[in-house]
């Protein structure tokens, strides 16, 4: 029986998927182990019930994010903090220091102070998701079972945890899985 499969991209540049999709003919293997439920790289609207294990990617920036990782966790079994913005918080943390505690100040730099065209901030509701006080990483506000690092972890550490985890075998990372580049 092939095991529910998802990815989820929160606050983040999607290079994790992008190393996903490097994984090339592995993905040919995967596609027999697993039946993707969920993805940024397919058109399903909601995430669903009963899924086996996600790698979510990107850090906890706004509402939405943070009510998407809530929904993803109690819907899976084990869920991988992929890539370290998921990890540490990484780029999209360093709006903490723009913010100072008040996410304002960063729609304002960004929409008002820094703009060339259109100066003000965007109207009407769910254009821009309110921003949380802090950008945090996942095990900030969930349990995270697996972490996998990297700033994109690269498709063989991407392939040795999916291996693991798909043979039903405890998780080692260590030497070569953990190389960068």
């Amino acid at each position: 029986m092939k095991i529910r499969l998802a990815t989820v991209w929160l606050g983040g540049c999607s290079g994790c998927h992008m190393s996903f999709l490097d994984l090339d003919e592995f993905l040919i293997d995967l596609a027999d182990a697993a039946e993707l439920v969920y993805s940024p790289v397919m058109d399903v609207k909601h995430y669903p019930e009963n899924v086996d294990l996600c790698l979510i990617e990107g850090a906890v920036c706004n509402e939405d994010n943070l009510e998407i990782l809530h929904q993803v966790r109690a819907r899976t079994r084990t869920l991988v903090a992929f890539g370290d913005c998921a990890v540490t918080g990484n780029v999209p943390a360093m709006r903490n220091q723009l913010g100072l505690g008040n996410p304002e100040n960063v729609l304002q730099c960004a929409y008002v102070e820094h703009a060339q065209n259109n100066s003000g901030l965007p109207q009407g509701n769910g254009i821009v998701p309110a921003l949380l006080k802090r950008v945090v990483p996942l095990h900030e506000v969930v349990y995270i079972d697996h972490f996998l690092p990297g700033c994109p972890p690269p498709a063989a550490r991407i392939k040795a945890l999916v291996s693991q985890l798909l043979a039903g075998a405890g998780v080692k990372l260590a030497g070569s899985d953990l190389k960068f580049g």
